[in-house]
């Protein structure tokens, strides 16, 4: 099970938090805007995310940045989106470092540029001795992927002669899995009023509490990050138990 802190005021805060940042899109139709403005806007949010999530005490803050279903989205899109990821991979490094944060990003790199991949190699590496929150970014991700290619490492190592087959159990398996060696997964977000987990993190989140919010990703604030945290607090976690 996680390993939660104390907030000053003695309530529990979750070790680790999940977030699927939805709206982008419907903020910038509701403004008239094209879509790339919902993005920037989102990536605004971002930034006030983790800051207030590094202050509140959490350990791991993972955000759902890129899909493996995102490639459908009309090119134009995608191609923003590539480029503002690369953008702010240049620029917040800086700033993850003055907060002592720590950057990794999970998912298959492979399908990523060449320059986009060198990228965040870069910014993996200047913020890797940071000691503090480690702020994971889920890019070309998917939870069922995830499982598959965790899965196949087993088989590799069964194929190897390196273990056996009864040798595999949950605890194999999830050593492979991306978010392996960190906390448990402990509360999951999801903006925009939408009810549903869109294939992300189906392993890790075996026995973390949901929220749902109605506000729209650029619009989500400081504010609304601790309401989050605060509602996760009123809730007794049994992991099946009584």
């Amino acid at each position: 099970m996680s390993n939660q802190t104390l907030a000053s005021d003695g309530q529990s805060v979750p070790a680790h938090v999940a977030i699927i940042m939805d709206g982008n899109n419907r903020w910038a139709k509701k403004k008239h805007l094209p879509s790339i403005a919902g993005h920037r806007a989102g990536a605004a949010a971002v930034r006030k995310t983790v800051e207030t999530a590094a202050r509140s005490g959490v350990k791991v803050l993972t955000l759902f940045a890129f899909s493996s279903e995102n490639w459908k989205r009309p090119q134009a899109e995608v191609d923003g989106l590539m480029g503002l990821f690369m953008r702010s991979l240049k620029k917040e490094a800086k700033r993850l470092n003055q907060h002592s944060i720590k950057l990794v990003v999970v998912g298959d790199k492979s399908g990523f540029s060449k320059s986009l991949q060198d990228q965040i190699h870069i910014a993996e590496q200047a913020t890797a001795e940071n000691n503090g929150m480690v702020l994971a970014i889920a890019a070309n991700y998917g939870g069922r992927w995830d499982i598959a290619q965790a899965a196949k490492e087993l088989a590799r190592k069964v194929s190897a002669g390196e273990m056996e087959i009864d040798d595999i159990s949950e605890e194999s398996l999830g050593q492979f899995t991306c978010l392996a060696g960190l906390p448990e997964l402990d509360l999951i977000i999801r903006t925009s009023g939408e009810e549903r987990v869109s294939n992300f993190l189906l392993w890790q989140l075996a026995y973390a509490e949901f929220i749902f919010m109605p506000v729209l990703w650029p619009d989500f604030s400081g504010d609304h990050f601790e309401e989050a945290l605060a509602t996760y607090q009123q809730r007794q976690r049994r992991y099946g138990g009584r």
